[in-house]
């Protein structure tokens, strides 16, 4: 007996689906202009050419639209740094990856700006599910990058008494630097400032296993996956 055959999903669901998609996408690039604060139902919907209720009834509230932005702006910034360098060897060279993509990633939002700054800015003492879902991206990166540096003393690539937390809390304040640096003043030279700065946090945890430094592997396209920052 054949198997029974699956119902197709039905027509205006997948339309709904590529209209949601598409508002999605015009939502991240005007928050990115904007910020999440200055990001509306009505704005969205006069960038898209839709009604109000229209954009409305794929999001039901303005703070629910500002959480599918974040959660988009993720799974992007997944797609672009994390699952590429989790393709790297173990140890340093997967942590030099995490850094390089990462630097490469703000280098492009120089003139669009980067949701996770911007957006800590706006809602750093402002409690409630946006600053909650925007603060737990920032963290599930974090312990993506906390997880790198663990498994390079793991390798023996960094010494045993290295802290993760305040590597971390190094690197992170380069790539904070380089934002700032990069958007904000406009310096030339930030980018090679961020990637001496990095090698020379390596290089005071460094022990003589440590692989030396090479450039990232081309991009490989990703297989289907279950994993994520959020759960390593």
């Amino acid at each position: 007996m054949s198997a029974t055959p699956q119902p197709k999903p039905a027509r205006h669901l997948q339309k709904g689906q590529q209209t949601r998609a598409a508002i999605l996408e015009a939502a991240l690039r005007l928050a990115s202009q904007v910020g999440l604060e200055g990001l509306s139902i009505g704005a969205l919907a006069e960038v898209m050419g839709m009604s109000k209720s229209g954009v409305f009834a794929h999001f039901g509230s303005r703070e629910e639209l500002q959480i599918s932005v974040i959660r988009e702006y993720h799974a992007k910034f997944e797609e672009e740094v994390f699952f590429p360098a989790i393709l790297e060897p173990r140890g340093l060279p997967r942590l030099r990856a995490l850094f390089e993509r990462w630097v490469r990633r703000v280098s492009v939002e120089i003139d669009s700006g980067c949701i996770y700054i911007s957006g800590a800015v706006e809602f750093d003492d402002r409690p409630g599910p946006v600053r909650d879902a925007l603060a737990e991206m920032v963290r599930a990166w974090h312990r993506a990058m906390g997880r790198a540096i663990s498994i390079s003393i793991e390798e023996g690539h960094l010494r045993p008494d290295t802290d993760p937390l305040q590597m971390l809390f190094e690197i992170h304040g380069l790539i904070l630097a380089l934002h700032h640096d990069a958007r904000f003043l406009r310096s030339a030279g930030a980018l090679d400032r961020a990637r001496k700065g990095f090698e020379s946090v390596i290089a005071r945890h460094a022990t003589d296993k440590a692989p030396p430094i090479r450039p990232p592997a081309a991009p490989v396209a990703r297989k289907a996956t279950s994993k994520s920052t959020s759960s390593r």
